[in-house]
């Protein structure tokens, strides 16, 4: 059932991708084809590269936030390696573009993040960290 989820949650993300970019946040989606490819690139640098910025700001993170002591200071880091990854995939993807730079990436991923959530949730298509790396790791999901 796992990848059938990550299947689902494709063409979902997709059209989440074109309300953002519906929104006057300056983030441009050329067509669906151009979201589709997005959702799956976001995704993908998502898996590979969580680990590593959250090695990369490990320490930044630990003396701002006294050890993970004041917790909106995660919050804020976790927001900012979601803004990194949705940089990076309209870097990546002609036909998606921040027409407003940092502030683009900023706006869209913010309103990305909430409305996948909200929708996912609501379609029962959600998936947590511990399910994911259990599909990753080819074990059945329970």
């Amino acid at each position: 059932m796992g990848s059938l989820v990550w299947l689902l949650q494709w063409p979902v993300r997709a059209v989440i991708l074109l309300i953002v970019a519906w929104l006057p946040l300056g983030v441009e989606m050329e067509n669906f084809g151009v979201a589709l490819l997005s959702a799956v690139v976001i995704g993908l640098l998502g898996t590979l590269l969580i680990l590593p910025l959250k090695a990369l700001l490990a320490l930044p993170w630990a003396i701002a936030s006294f050890g993970g002591f004041i917790s909106p200071i995660t919050w804020v880091f976790n927001w900012l390696i979601t803004v990194i990854l949705f940089g990076l995939a309209a870097w990546l993807i002609k036909g998606f573009r921040l027409r407003n730079g940092v502030m683009s990436a900023v706006l869209g991923a913010i309103v990305y993040a909430v409305l996948s959530t909200v929708i996912l949730r609501i379609l029962g298509l959600d998936v947590d960290l511990t399910r994911v790396s259990v599909v990753f790791s080819g074990l059945p999901v329970g």
